[in-house]
């Protein structure tokens, strides 16, 4: 069975493709958009997506590590996922990035953005915004492997 969704049916057709959302239930969960496709997405559409695939793999990481207790999974992950700690992140994995995911981190972080949170400067936010654009640039092109590689490069088993 084939589960679609039509985003302009939907009422949400600002932004981002026209063409109807696909996820067929068994496949790989991450779409492999090619560059161009990639690319049609704004900076903080990216940036939204990324945010969630960041969370997901914190999340995960967590739980892996053993932190099992929804309250306390919930906290560490709120601890791990804002914007101080994402710049404190993307500080260690920037020697790791190639010329082009350094090009999408830049255009993150670089994005003009309307309002930042009260526990962050402007700089850590910019920086939280370019890790998450490159996190969803990366999720939409299907490079999970990339992803888990920067992901784990930064957040090393037990310390996470």
């Amino acid at each position: 069975m084939t589960m679609k969704f039509n985003a302009n049916t939907a009422g949400l057709s600002s932004g981002g493709p026209a063409n109807p959302v696909e996820y067929i239930p068994g496949s790989d969960f991450a779409p492999q958009l090619s560059d161009a496709e990639a690319g049609a997405y704004s900076v903080l559409a990216l940036a939204h997506i990324g945010d969630g695939v960041y969370e997901l793999m914190m999340r995960t990481a967590l739980a892996q590590a053993g932190v099992t207790a929804v309250q306390q999974l919930h906290r560490e992950t709120v601890r791990r996922v804002n914007a101080p700690a994402q710049a404190a992140v993307m500080t260690s994995m920037l020697p790791l990035l190639t010329d082009a995911e350094m090009a999408v981190y830049k255009r993150g972080r670089n994005a003009k953005v309307n309002s930042v949170p009260q526990h962050a400067n402007i700089s850590e936010y910019h920086a939280a915004t370019g890790l998450e654009t490159l996190f969803g640039w990366l999720w939409l092109r299907g490079e999970t492997k990339r992803l888990t590689e920067l992901f784990n490069s930064v957040h090393a088993v037990g310390r996470v």
